[in-house]
């Protein structure tokens, strides 16, 4: 809805707008259901900030069988190989990479204006894509919920140089309360 949300301010509903799964947001396993606070709660501060923060440590696994689960959702029909049951930022990486190579580069170098609306987690791996943060380093990126970060993409997929708020001050907020979700 947020990509209707700004193409309705801006008066462009004309321009088409692309959705794929790929730009969902990561799944969280067995702890789908649960907001941050209950996690928190639940598995205490160490675990809570390495399966939220880390590279490469996912949830445990969602049963197929619970409520939570995709495995009988339509909207991922055709992509059982794929769907995701339980996922790190990595694994969000491997998700998202094909549809920025397949769908979003060919856009750009044909010219056209690309707004990417997705998750946070979604977000955070294409920013680490693109900005190569480390793996280490990512796990202090936390982005801002509904504020525009604008790139300059090259021809060869690459940034022209990182990444920039167009409300610098307003995004630095906004991080800095993403950052402290699920904390009491």
């Amino acid at each position: 809805q947020t990509a209707n949300l700004a193409l309705d301010t801006a008066d462009r509903l004309w321009i088409p707008v692309k959705r794929s799964w790929r730009l969902n947001e990561r799944h969280y396993g067995a702890l789908q259901g649960l907001d941050k606070a209950e996690t928190l709660e639940k598995y205490g501060e160490q675990q809570f900030m390495e399966w939220r923060r880390s590279f490469d440590t996912p949830p445990p696994v969602l049963d197929d069988a619970s409520e939570w689960s995709q495995a009988n959702d339509p909207r991922y029909v055709g992509i059982d190989g794929e769907r995701p049951r339980t996922e790190c930022l990595k694994d969000v990486i491997a998700r998202l990479l094909p549809y920025w190579e397949g769908e979003i580069l060919p856009d750009l170098n044909a010219g056209s204006t690309v707004l990417v609306t997705a998750h946070g987690n979604s977000l955070r791996a294409l920013v680490k894509h693109l900005d190569g943060i480390s793996d280490s380093d990512i796990a202090a990126l936390n982005i801002p919920t509904g504020m525009p970060l604008v790139y300059e993409i090259e021809a060869n997929g690459m940034p022209a140089g990182p990444g920039r708020y167009l409300d610098p001050e307003a995004a630095a907020a906004g991080a800095a309360a993403v950052a402290a979700q699920g904390k009491h």
